[in-house]
């Protein structure tokens, strides 16, 4: 039987897939071509191996690093959908990136009136403390190599300029591990050579991470995050970590409707659970694989994480 947390938090995502299509089905209508914005409510639990542990995104390796830091820091170059079959397609901190000088030069167009989540503004100042940490530490050196200065000559535009010169930098910023933090947050903050004291309040994104129950965590809606009037989500107010060790223990979990997520599961269980009638698999890096539910919908693959503001339920099994 599924838990009575489960089900509740399940049918009040499904309230909402139901105004949304009039039927509650997968066929959902996208919510944001009806100009409807849902609220966020509820909240979806994923059992992980492990607590969080290095929470700088330049630096995250783990699977579950990696999941959380998604949540918390956003990279310049982003196409963002949101939740409830939502088919637009917007750009993320960028709103363009134009190249010069066969791609020594780059100027990159920034949102306006974005902030941190320690209040501190997201402008092309903070945008250059990030480059001069990415061109004076070996891990920034080796995802935008020939970085050689940045400047901004106004609030909203960032120029990096690279000797030689890097034709990919579009595909290159859209690394989840150049996610923006704020300068408030590195040590020193004019981010030369600088690392990250304080993860609490230094990203841009949906979530920020709050301590749960024990070794378990929680990413609790951004209530200020500059997404959610375009529509883009959350669709939960809170998604909890749930640390399970044993990969037969979160599986269990998973069968039993106890969470709706369940990562790092061996690699065989994938093609498993897409044959059951209430449950699927993604192959993951490293020889794993992620069990969900089948209502949840948002996620369809697990490389790279994927973003949890665009994640959504459609529908409650009872199995």
């Amino acid at each position: 039987m599924r838990s009575a947390r489960a089900i509740a938090a399940g049918l009040a995502v499904a309230a909402l897939a139901t105004l949304a299509s009039g039927c509650g089905s997968d066929g959902a209508s996208p919510i944001a071509a009806a100009g409807v914005e849902p609220q966020p409510r509820g909240a979806i639990t994923i059992a992980v191996p492990a607590p969080p542990h290095e929470l700088d995104p330049l630096l995250a390796s783990a699977p579950v690093d990696r999941l959380v830091t998604r949540q918390l820091y956003e990279p310049l170059v982003e196409r963002l959908s949101g939740p409830y079959d939502d088919v637009r397609q917007l750009p993320g901190l960028a709103l363009s990136i134009q190249p010069s000088d066969g791609g020594r030069l780059w100027r990159i167009r920034l949102r306006s009136g974005i902030r941190f989540q320690d209040g501190s503004p997201f402008e092309a100042s903070a945008v250059v403390a990030n480059a001069e940490r990415w061109r004076t530490t070996a891990a920034g050196e080796a995802l935008l190599p020939g970085l050689a200065a940045a400047d901004a000559p106004r609030p909203d535009l960032v120029r990096l300029i690279f000797d030689p010169a890097l034709p990919d930098l579009r595909r290159r910023l859209a690394s989840l591990r150049l996610g923006i933090v704020s300068p408030s947050a590195l040590r020193p903050r004019s981010g030369i050579d600088a690392k990250l004291a304080s993860s609490g309040g230094a990203g841009t994104g949906a979530f920020t991470l709050r301590p749960g129950t024990g070794a378990s965590a929680v990413l609790a809606r951004n209530t200020g995050w500059w997404g959610t009037p375009h529509g883009l989500g959350p669709a939960f107010d809170q998604i909890g970590l749930r640390v399970v060790p044993s990969a037969n223990q979160r599986l269990r979990l998973l069968r039993r409707g106890d969470v709706e997520a369940a990562w790092g599961l061996p690699a065989a269980v994938a093609s498993r659970l897409r044959r059951d009638p209430l449950l699927s698999g993604l192959p993951a890096p490293g020889g794993a694989s992620i069990g969900l539910e089948r209502s949840v919908r948002g996620i369809e693959a697990a490389n790279p994480p994927p973003r949890l503001s665009a994640v959504w339920l459609t529908r409650i099994g009872t199995g």
